[in-house]
């Protein structure tokens, strides 16, 4: 990429749901909020600008079988940067994707390092897997390898009752979190089903990812301890293909992925309602495509969540929870403009117009 130009912004700037400006700049690559002191030609840009959209959980150098080489890293990277998704929290890789951090054409990403699960309880090639015993000692090891996130897999299908089943005891999950917490690191992890929910919970989880299992009793313990969900609906749109795939040898995992897919929208709101963080998610990489971030907002919507509210979950609320800016004062000029106000339709999402990456035009 060669010299970033000056960019003038000149349409309307959501810089926070309750903050709408005429116009901004980019100077040098960052924000500005006041125009720039030299006489240089600037791009002008015209349109409704957001934040750099957040996809909360991907999986950046993952494909069905594992991990994928450099080029198909790029291309998925690329796909989430082209749809608007400027922060990939990346959810677990077995790839070492670090060489992207070079790249100022791909977009950031905050890693949890690998998936960390139970032994043959996980997808095959994905996960460092151990048992009880070792899972504090794979949590401190992938939290010193990570951004600030680990991921655990939290439940799983136990072939012996045919059903999904919670992966560890209640005191492995204590001593891997404090673990985790004791290395400055978040934990997040895969949870379809409730059972191990109350444990997670009691034991300081930061984040649960799909969270189909919440019920009216474990909501409310979530609410209370603050911990985030990332319902990624465009992959749980998946539960009836996997289910049926199952009926003839695990009947009851089968009505089990029907149940939970049945009330996902309900599971949201009701979340939602009750105060618990939300935020977008795809589970983009393994089977899923890559670039899903805008078909994810709009599931929010269909659950109940009002617009405004899934925007936030996708831009700047997602950006406070991970720590990162969004449109301020010196802050990377990572931003999507759209032809229309996003807030009136949100399916403007899926048609935007212009993606800068600090500061460069980059789609």
């Amino acid at each position: 990429m060669g010299p970033v130009p000056d960019l003038h912004l000149t349409g309307r700037v959501l810089a926070g749901p309750d903050d709408v400006r005429d116009g901004l700049w980019v100077v040098g690559g960052r924000v500005s909020l006041t125009p720039p002191a030299h006489d240089r030609d600037t791009v002008t840009v015209d349109g409704w600008v957001l934040p750099g959209l957040v996809d909360a959980h991907c999986h950046v150098g993952l494909g069905r079988h594992g991990a994928v080489d450099r080029a198909e890293t790029e291309r998925q990277a690329r796909a989430d940067r082209d749809a608007g998704a400027l922060l990939l929290r990346d959810a677990g890789s077995p790839a070492d994707t670090r060489w992207t951090d070079a790249r100022p054409d791909l977009p950031p990403v905050i890693r949890a390092g690998r998936h960390i699960a139970r032994t043959r309880r996980y997808i095959r090639g994905y996960a460092d897997e151990v048992e009880p015993e070792g899972l504090a000692a794979a949590v401190r090891r992938e939290a010193r390898r990570g951004d600030g996130w680990v991921k655990i897999v939290g439940d799983w299908i136990d072939r012996a009752t045919g059903d999904l089943a919670p992966c560890w005891p209640a005191d492995a999950v204590r001593a891997a979190i404090a673990a985790a917490h004791a290395e400055g690191a978040r934990v997040t992890t895969h949870c379809f089903a409730g059972d191990s929910l109350r444990d997670l919970v009691e034991a300081g989880i930061d984040c649960v990812e799909h969270a189909t299992g919440l019920t009216e009793d474990t909501i409310p313990l979530f609410a209370e301890h603050g911990v985030a969900i990332v319902p990624t609906l465009v992959n749980i749109a998946t539960f009836p293909a996997l289910a049926a795939g199952g009926d003839a040898k695990y009947p009851r995992w089968s009505a089990h992925m029907r149940r939970l897919h049945e009330r996902r929208y309900h599971t949201v709101r009701a979340a939602w309602d009750a105060g618990v963080p939300v935020y977008t998610g795809t589970d983009a990489g393994g089977s899923l495509a890559h670039g899903l971030i805008a078909a994810e907002v709009a599931e929010l919507v269909r659950a109940g969540i009002p617009p405004l509210d899934a925007l936030s979950a996708a831009t700047w609320g997602a950006r406070a929870w991970l720590g990162r800016p969004g449109l301020t004062e010196g802050a990377p000029a990572d931003l999507v403009v759209y032809p229309a106000d996003p807030r009136a339709d949100i399916r403007v999402l899926a048609r935007p117009t212009r993606v800068v990456l600090r500061g460069q035009v980059v789609a």
